[in-house]
């Protein structure tokens, strides 16, 4: 028994299984990290219990997204500190965000001033930055030939996770937004800190291990399943209200079932490694009973102690010819871990004349932050990303609105709804930017201008107002918003490398808030609260809740005209990389360029 035991503690350590035990992990983690999409669920009980006017609670939204998307402290941190801390960083943000706005909420505490509100749901949703940083950037480090695929499964999970949440809201809680920021504020860390273990760095898979076994190909289709069953669940329950059924609570249960169905890879492994484990120890040499006795296995130990460090000390003759070819070449790259230690080594070198001054990187190898800041590439990304992401979380961030506008009681089918295009959108952009990069080198980002240009079509439906406007926009609206996601992540990796990859994405992601604060909190809030007063006055009423297609219309209509200006950058953007992409999929495979090679440099 003890002897199982320890097949089954080498096995888990096998390196073939803790990347896909880390990505089981990571995915789990992901449903978390989409805790701010819960805002829609609970933004409405926030404003009647403290008396909010809509731009009050835009801003709020903008907070929401300011704490979902500014992560440059993780980004920093992620090479500085393991992947656990990241995630307890996030687990506390997450207790001590959403304890406050549970208690306000929850009239528990007195009414606590508009920043103090403000504050602390930026820190609660600042968590979600938190887990996505580490399981992001650890997974792309142990997956990096999958780079398109990964971040479609993964961001794809957070996607879905707004639908995962709805779920626990109408089966666990009864659709009570206390009880739910409850959850938020206990459950989340709980989960987190079960999960952070297994999220490590380890042996990087190879270009074969990354699709062996079609395990991608698994996960991606429980994932789909998922998302099929949370949507017929959700309509289920528009259409007959389940909310205090006990089949709502059933529903909940599959739910989980489903979510962690993708384990069954790293447990496929784990049998395959003990099996193999077991079929090699009777190969080994026998005594009497099968047995190996310590002297013969002694007698086949080097005689000489020493000798066997020596051999184990010997570079293999790659080693030794990579070592010879670079003699005469400039250094250009660290090989230290610590940024620090290797510029303060470089410089007293390259004062002694012992190397040449660095070069700065070029596009496909590893940049900081500073140097893919002066980059046109960086900020056509950066701008494509802020017109998509900005345009569809103002419309995440009004739904509970829109809908009570439109004449809608309950909006948890309309949020189930972009959920799950979401997710599709961001699993989809995954796996169609992956095949066509492979195929025909083409450069991810024109994804992006499709999935723009028919986002001004959702725009403009909303603002029609006409029968099936807003289940139709949301699910055209989610699956756009999901497809930005799912490209700007490989292709900020793949443009600037993966060594800073942490601080470049978060500084991506800063898009999202920004977006949220000029098209929702200062456009959207702005013109509805103005057509709010209109109502107001004319009715000879007090009410500060607007009715009517006319509370959005001129808003959805600019923001087709953003969603327009970004179709036009990401065409430029693709005219420009798309000799980079040439260079790193020549062949249909992807190649990671080599500073050492003189191909590469030319």
């Amino acid at each position: 028994m003890a002897g199982f035991g320890n097949r089954v503690m080498v096995a888990a350590k096998s390196g073939a299984i803790a990347p896909w035990m880390g990505l089981v992990a990571g995915v789990c983690i992901q449903i978390l990290a989409g805790n701010p999409y819960n805002f829609p669920l609970y933004s409405h009980k926030l404003k009647t219990v403290l008396g909010y006017n809509q731009l009050q609670l835009t801003n709020l939204g903008v907070a929401n997204d300011i704490g979902e998307n500014v992560g440059l402290l993780a980004g920093f941190l992620c090479n500085k500190i393991p992947p656990w801390s990241i995630l307890s960083i996030g687990a506390v943000a997450s207790f001590i965000g959403y304890g406050v706005i549970w208690l306000v909420v929850s009239q528990t505490i007195n009414p606590l001033p508009y920043w103090v509100v403000w504050l602390a749901l930026c820190l609660g949703t600042n968590s979600a930055t938190w887990f996505n940083t580490a399981v992001l950037v650890t997974n792309m480090r142990n997956f990096p030939y999958s780079r398109g695929t990964l971040a479609g499964i993964l961001k794809g999970y957070v996607g879905l996770s707004a639908a995962v949440y709805t779920e626990i809201y109408i089966g666990g809680f009864e659709k009570e937004s206390v009880k739910q920021l409850f959850f938020l504020t206990v459950g989340i860390p709980a989960a987190c800190l079960l999960l952070m273990y297994f999220v490590r760095p380890c042996t990087p898979a190879s270009a074969e291990d990354s699709e062996k076994h079609g395990y991608f190909t698994f996960i991606q289709a429980t994932s789909i399943v998922l998302a099929f069953y949370l949507l017929t669940t959700a309509i289920i329950d528009d259409v007959f209200s389940l909310d205090k059924n006990f089949i709502s609570k059933i529903f909940l249960g599959l739910t989980f079932v489903l979510l962690l169905t993708p384990i069954g890879i790293p447990l496929k492994l784990t049998f395959l490694a003990i099996r193999d484990d077991h079929h090699r120890e009777p190969l080994l040499g026998t005594e009497g009973n099968g047995s190996t006795s310590k002297s013969d296995a002694n007698e086949n130990l080097p005689q000489n102690p020493s000798s066997e460090n020596l051999l184990s000390s010997m570079p293999d003759e790659n080693e030794m010819e990579r070592e010879n070819s670079n003699m005469n070449l400039c250094v250009t790259h660290p090989s230290f871990t610590e940024d620090s230690e290797w510029d303060t080594d470089i410089l007293l070198a390259e004062g002694e004349g012992a190397v040449c001054k660095k070069r700065k990187p070029r596009r496909g190898e590893d940049f900081k932050l500073r140097q893919a800041l002066v980059k046109a590439d960086f900020w056509l990304l950066f701008l494509v990303y802020f017109c998509g992401v900005g345009s569809g979380v103002t419309v995440l961030n009004n739904l509970a609105q829109i809908g009570i506008a439109e004449g809608l009681d309950d909006v948890t089918i309309l949020l189930s709804l972009f959920s799950i295009a979401n997710f599709i959108g961001r699993l989809g952009g995954g796996v169609v930017s992956e095949h066509f990069v492979r195929s025909k080198a083409i450069p991810r980002t024109i994804w992006m201008t499709v999935s723009q240009t028919i986002m001004i079509a959702a725009h403009i439906l909303f603002a029609s107002a006409i029968t099936g406007s807003l289940e139709i926009g949301c699910v055209l609206l989610g699956i756009c918003y999901g497809v930005q996601f799912s490209v700007m992540v490989p292709t900020a990796s793949e443009l600037f490398g993966l060594k800073h990859f942490g601080m470049i994405y978060n500084f991506l992601t800063i898009g999202n808030p920004l977006g949220a604060f000029f098209f929702s909190g200062l456009l959207a809030g702005y013109i509805y609260d103005i057509e709010a007063a209109k109502q107001s006055f004319l009715l000879r009423t007090s009410d500060i809740e607007c009715l009517g297609s006319s509370c959005f219309r001129l808003t959805f209509f600019i923001l087709a005209g953003v969603c327009a200006v970004g179709s036009l950058l990401s065409i430029y953007l693709t005219y420009r990389i798309r000799p980079v992409y040439e260079m790193l999929y020549a062949g249909g495979s992807f190649s990671i360029p080599r500073h050492d090679d003189p191909q590469q440099q030319k």
